[in-house]
């Protein structure tokens, strides 16, 4: 191994999670903050936690839905009701 190229290695470090739970690990960095441990994540856990960052779960459903409601329109009935709800929501504002 080279001298002098690579990062210090620290032994014992502490590690912490969003959930509060804290541990020791070794690693180049002076400390590790994370959203998921063992402790928290559904994988050990067996229970279910929706993890939302910026919305993007109802932002899914709101287009999930929306397409299950266009689905049994074809054609021109389709464009119309995509301009029908772009002039609703202009109107909204």
């Amino acid at each position: 191994m080279k001298k002098d190229i690579h990062p210090k290695y620290n032994s014992k470090i502490t590690a912490s999670c969003a959930c509060g739970n804290t541990f020791e690990t070794g690693s180049t960095d002076s400390e590790i903050k994370t959203d998921l441990c063992s402790k928290c994540h559904p994988f050990y856990t067996g229970k279910q936690k929706l993890v939302d960052a910026a919305g993007r779960a109802e932002k899914f459903n709101a287009k999930v839905t929306k397409q299950k409601t266009m689905t049994n329109l074809k054609g021109k009935k389709v464009k119309r009701a995509a301009l029908a709800d772009k002039k609703a929501a202009r109107s909204k504002e």
